[in-house]
């Protein structure tokens, strides 16, 4: 007799049949929220284009309204499923109406016509993520490894550390980084975070679009690994209060020009332009990222903007590579853990690359 185990691992590619099944995963209407559903598909298929189009009910999930509730998912990037292995894949899909036109939510489409904007392409700008984010006891909602009710000793031996009394959900962190690479995703590295049940995973360098949709693909990853394990992610940038890291996602940044012999003074400028807009900029950076931007624990007041050379505490930080060799690329330290990453990239290429002040 099989068990439910065997059942859920069993090999499509062992069948007579060759179907598989896709995933198609979007954005609901928090923005924040990951929703998927499954389908199958005559054989392999490896070119979004060649994808039908699909639809939801809008309306469960606040994207519509229940007289008008259908909304179409047209497929744009695609990865190999981690958990079904085999042929099946992950498809990252946009959200729009019947008639073509991008949902509210639908941040994926501005993005796509800034990175297709010919100034943009020929500048090839390059991303890389970093995604901190928090593990919580999924019954009292309190960091993992955390005493309930109480809280550990202060932070310190946390970052990056190791042993049973310092780390906390290393084995949900690894199958992360594994599946990861096994879907295909360009993530570059995990690392244990200040605040104790916090971790980051990098993803990138990146171009372009491709970014986002590669780090909409590794949260969705992490969400159905920490289903499995019974535990909750928070991307809250202030998970918890008082004398405790928040959560960001850095973003790390770079054009052919910033890239090239001669590029610092690109990336000077390119820095004097990003304060001319820092309100624009932190607006579109996260909810509730004023509960993390206070000047404290590694950052910049929010309503301030400076930049520094390895200065944690500045908007942006240039690295001593970068000021060494007179080229490179700079980090954005203010994007939340809850960021979207199409409206943070984006929005960093249009001000640097098409803006004119």
């Amino acid at each position: 007799m099989a068990h439910l185990s065997d059942l859920v691992n069993l090999n499509l590619s062992d069948s007579t049949e060759n179907k598989i099944i896709a995933e198609y995963i979007w954005i609901g209407g928090s923005g924040m929220d990951v929703r998927s559903k499954a389908r199958t598909l005559s054989g392999p298929v490896d070119d979004p284009s060649k994808l039908p189009k699909w639809n939801y009910d809008g309306s469960s999930t606040g994207q519509a309204p229940g007289e008008d509730s259908e909304v179409i998912l047209y497929p744009q990037a695609i990865f190999k499923d981690p958990f079904r292995r085999g042929n099946n894949i992950l498809v990252i899909c946009d959200c729009n109406t019947p008639a073509g036109e991008p949902i509210p939510t639908n941040k994926r489409h501005n993005a796509a016509k800034i990175f297709s904007n010919p100034d943009v392409v020929a500048e090839e700008p390059w991303y890389g993520l970093e995604q901190e984010y928090t593990l919580l006891q999924k019954e009292v909602n309190w960091p993992l490894g955390w005493p309930i009710g109480g809280f550990p000793g202060p932070q310190g031996p946390y970052y990056c550390g190791i042993g049973a009394g310092k780390a906390f959900g290393r084995d949900i962190v690894d199958a992360h980084y594994k599946a990861c690479i096994y879907a295909g995703i360009n993530i570059s590295g995990i690392n244990g975070e200040v605040m104790p049940g916090q971790w980051e995973f990098q993803v990138g360098p990146s171009v372009g679009i491709s970014s986002g949709d590669e780090l909409w693909a590794a949260r969705y990853i992490l969400e159905r690994i920490t289903e499995i394990a019974g535990v909750v992610v928070s991307f809250d940038p202030k998970p918890i209060p008082g004398d405790w890291n928040g959560a960001g996602a850095h973003t790390n940044y770079s054009t052919k020009s910033m890239r090239k012999d001669g590029g610092y003074e690109v990336i000077k400028k390119a820095i004097e332009k990003l304060g001319l807009r820092h309100k624009e900029h932190i607006a579109a950076y996260g909810e509730g990222n004023e509960r993390r931007l206070t000047g404290k624990h590694e950052t910049a007041d929010i309503n301030t903007f400076k930049w520094g050379v390895a200065n944690r505490g500045a908007s942006i930080r240039v690295g001593r590579d970068t000021e060494k060799e007179g080229k490179g690329y700079f980090e954005d330290r203010r994007p939340a853990s809850n960021m979207d990453p199409y409206v943070v990239t984006s929005m960093i290429a249009e001000t640097t690359i098409l803006w004119k002040p």
